[in-house]
């Protein structure tokens, strides 16, 4: 029978901070310019401009219907060498937290941008016919009107996808990049621990992803 042996936890805490560290930023990150780019995408898909439209819909589609590891492996090769021959920076620097932001925040921008441009069109007509009523051009009534709005019955599923790129950004594992699971998985493998390391950093990953569900369900009965 297996017998467990939790003890290697406590000493590699500091490391497996370290790791959750790297995993935050990789979240807020893609969270945040994805957020911002997806807003964009949205916008331009619900354009009168075809081209901008044409553009959006498919950078939506082709995002979405390829798997998240292969979006990472592609920047993992084509960062790299942009980030070193367009802004010169050294060969020795270790940019795969570059790679893996910059894939993170593009591939959940698809997702971000589905969302948001389902908040817009809740959004009734009237109120973008009200502000051009009032002289507002499209885009003042885009940003002023139309966004706000959107955004305050967007925030539950704008969250509950943040909780998945959270859980996601597991798969930098193929990059060797030393996130949460990463080092966690380092540790087990030195130490001989993997099972006990997989089921804390599992634990702590449940925690984290639970604790945020609930801020969720909370916002939603607020925004009811």
């Amino acid at each position: 029978m297996y017998e467990f042996d939790w003890s290697s936890i406590i000493p590699s805490l500091p490391f497996l901070l370290d790791g959750l560290i790297i995993t935050a930023k990789i979240t807020l990150i893609a969270i945040i310019i994805g957020i911002v780019w997806g807003t964009v995408l949205a916008v331009m898909r619900l354009s009168s401009i075809k081209v901008l439209s044409w553009f959006a819909t498919l950078y939506v589609n082709l995002f979405r219907s390829v798997p998240l590891v292969m979006v990472l492996l592609w920047f993992y090769l084509i960062v790299p060498s942009l980030v070193q021959n367009v802004l010169g920076v050294s060969p020795k620097t270790d940019i795969r937290l570059i790679s893996a932001m910059v894939a993170f925040s593009l591939f959940e921008a698809a997702y971000y941008a589905e969302i948001i441009r389902a908040g817009i069109q809740s959004i009734s007509r009237g109120q973008a016919s009200a502000s051009l009523a009032l002289g507002m051009t499209h885009m003042q009534s885009m940003r002023l009107v139309i966004l706000p709005q959107a955004f305050r019955a967007m925030i539950p599923l704008l969250l509950t996808q943040g909780i998945v790129l959270f859980q996601d950004t597991s798969l930098v594992y193929v990059l060797s990049l030393a996130d949460f699971f990463r080092t966690a998985a380092n540790i087990g493998e030195r130490d001989g621990t993997q099972i006990e390391m997989i089921l804390f950093v599992g634990l702590i990953y449940f925690v984290i992803s639970f604790s945020a569900s609930m801020l969720v369900n909370y916002l939603k009965k607020r925004t009811i």
